[in-house]
Parts: structure tokens; sequence; C-alpha cells
């Protein structure tokens, strides 16, 4: 598969469209639902709720942290992720905005 190519765009439409990406997968929309329900950031329990090797929720947790989506600290052996709201907040606009554009159009 080739290599998409990205410089005729704007930098945030890019960096929306690969947050968009990402969020293209089932896993990793499993892994932000987990991290939803959670009050604080998690370390390793993912492993347990997901039906995933941990080596591909690994995988996984690098594509979101690579785009923004969530981010990690480390913390002795483990990990700690959470949510980064900016980026969801900044999606939310996004749609927002886009909804108004819809709803002036006729068809």
């Amino acid at each position: 598969m080739g290599i998409t190519k990205t410089e005729p765009f704007d930098a945030d439409l890019v960096k929306r469209a690969n947050i968009l990406k990402a969020l293209g997968h089932p896993a990793r929309l499993a892994i932000i639902q987990h991290l939803l329900e959670q009050e604080t950031c998690i370390c390793g329990d993912l492993v347990i709720k997901l039906p995933l090797a941990q080596a591909t929720i690994s995988q996984h947790l690098r594509e979101l942290k690579q785009v923004g989506i969530i981010q990690g600290t480390v913390s002795g052996t483990s990990v700690c992720y959470c949510l980064n709201r900016e980026i969801f907040k900044e999606l939310r606009e996004f749609f927002k905005d886009s909804a108004k554009q819809i709803k002036k159009k006729k068809c």
C-alpha cells in the first residue's frame, strides 16, 4: 500500500484525518471506551479487559498515542494511559461546525 500524499492539505486537516484513521479500528475504540469508563489513568489492566494479546494491545496503544488521542506516563515497569481531552474537544468542535454547515445545505 502506498503512502498517502498529504502535502497539499492544511496541517489541521491532516491531523484530524490521522486521528479519525486511528479511531477506525474496533480495538482502539474499545480501548477508548474503557478509558472513558475509568476515573483515573489505567495501567496494564487492558489485557484483562480486552480479548487481545498484550502485544496487540501495545500496538494499538502506540497508534493512539502517536496521534495524541491518549497520553502515557511511565511508572516503574508499567505505563499509565489516559485520554487527551483536548483532542476530543477539537474533534467535537470540528463535527459541531460541520453539522452547522450541513444544516445550511439543501441537498
